[in-house]
């Protein structure tokens, strides 16, 4: 890429559509404001789609994989193989959010950045190899600035194709053994938070696996203390490779003007890498679910985002955030198919 495009305007809200979605509002047979959120994500999604009904039929969603280097000091409860395992239950139809995707009637693309066997071959997964996974951060930062330029660029592309799909909202979702602790540290690089306080249990570590954890991100903080406040550098040291697909494809959908909702934890910390490059984009962010990762709620707070839905999910894979699709489908569907007080000549309340 000859320029840097993360750095690209965002597309403008339309003010006039979401100004006329909240009259409309006003003017339907319920009481003011008595649907709650559900009346702010009808007026904000007018306003991202610049119409006066938002619709959310097209929906698109990406799983991005990548194998962490800092897996090797044991922070995880599950083996490296994995990932890549999963990215065949993916495209196989058997993972959660294979299901939600055939429930939701939504596109499915599987992007694998770079796991440990760079020979892997899977039919209907688009392999990437950017590197066998990302180097140890608590050893050396974990990718080149060259690979954490084409992760970005990977996932910039996926947003590409679901905007050429005609997708009106897009779902990121990642897998990869280790990244609850990339996203930790990539966290308390961002926030200046202790790791104590941004490290869970991820795939399922007791108590002293947390601890772990958190020991591991502080040494691999100390080790990279002299990194500067450059968001993209931060991510490119401690982040994962799917963790900057992610990154990019949030950018690359509030440039092409394509509404995200963003999935857990590490969908999260991704926001607030985009969010912390290129501000104008977040905008465009809603917000799935706020899960069980202790971190998330802390990230949410960041961001200042309202999450739809809070099921106790610790899944990742994209699964929260289609899970809260129908939510916001039925905010439309209720803003755009109830009669007004005029239509349904029912008396409203005296001006």
């Amino acid at each position: 890429m000859s320029h840097n495009w993360w750095l690209d305007a965002c597309r403008a809200v339309d003010q006039a559509a979401c100004d006329q979605a909240l009259a409309r509002q006003q003017q339907l047979t319920k009481p003011a404001g008595s649907l709650g959120r559900l009346e702010r994500i009808a007026v904000q999604l007018a306003g991202l789609q610049g119409q006066l009904k938002p619709r959310l039929d097209q929906v698109s969603i990406a799983i991005f994989a990548g194998d962490h280097g800092v897996v090797a000091e044991g922070i995880s409860a599950y083996p490296q193989a994995v990932t890549g395992q999963m990215l065949q239950n993916f495209v196989g139809g058997g993972a959660a959010i294979s299901v939600l995707a055939r429930q939701l009637n939504a596109q499915l693309e599987v992007v694998d950045l770079g796991t440990i066997d760079l020979h892997l071959s899977l039919p209907g997964v688009r392999h990437l190899r950017v590197g066998a996974g990302t180097a140890n951060f608590a050893k050396a930062p974990a990718m080149t600035r060259e690979q954490g330029m084409q992760a970005l660029q990977g996932g910039r592309e996926s947003a590409l194709r679901a905007a050429a799909g005609g997708a009106q909202l897009f779902i990121g979702g990642e897998m990869g053994i280790g990244n609850t602790t990339a996203a930790s540290a990539l966290a308390c690089a961002l926030l200046g938070c202790p790791a104590i306080e941004l490290s869970g249990p991820g795939t399922g570590l007791d108590a002293a696996g947390v601890r772990h954890k958190a020991e591991v991100i502080e040494r691999a903080l100390a080790l990279h203390k002299g990194l500067a406040d450059d968001p993209l550098q931060q991510l490119f040291c401690f982040g994962g490779f799917e963790i900057a697909a992610l990154v990019g494809a949030y950018l690359g959908c509030a440039q092409a003007g394509i509404t995200v909702l963003i999935d857990g934890f590490i969908c999260t910390v991704a926001a607030l890498v985009a969010v912390r490059i290129n501000p104008d984009c977040r905008d465009w962010l809603l917000f799935g679910h706020c899960g069980a990762e202790p971190g998330h709620r802390r990230v949410l707070a960041e961001l200042d985002a309202e999450p739809v839905l809070e099921l106790g999910l610790r899944l990742g894979e994209g699964s929260g955030a289609a899970l809260a699709v129908p939510v916001l489908r039925l905010a439309c569907d209720l803003h755009g198919q109830m009669a007004t007080f005029a239509e349904a000549a029912v008396a409203d309340r005296p001006a």
